[in-house]
């Protein structure tokens, strides 16, 4: 499989997770609401699409640790929820790197 293909199935199994956990949670402003689901989607695909395609020569999945919580750091920082976001960011890197690791 390509690296390109399996970073637009990472990205957009990532992306796609990420908007059911967000979709029970209740917000009085729809349009915030929807716009929260997009900027999820869009920052949790990028990290699944990044993640296959980027080689800095170490193991992939330490690569997604780090590309899952660089690409979280700047949502947690402007919503001030540090650990959820964070931690889904490293979590779902972490497993995308393990997915690479044995696609090779």
């Amino acid at each position: 499989m390509s690296r390109l293909l399996l970073g637009v199935l990472c990205g957009l199994g990532f992306g796609i997770l990420v908007v059911f956990i967000l979709l029970p949670q209740k917000n009085d402003n729809k349009r915030e609401k929807l716009e929260g689901i997009i900027s999820a989607f869009i920052e949790r695909f990028m990290i699944g699409f990044i993640i296959p395609n980027f080689n800095i020569g170490i193991n992939p999945i330490i690569t997604g640790g780090i590309i899952g919580l660089g690409l979280s750091l700047p949502d947690s920082i402007v919503t001030r929820s540090y650990i959820p976001i964070n931690a889904v960011g490293i979590i779902g890197g972490l497993i995308i790197g393990i997915i690479v690791n044995f696609v090779k």
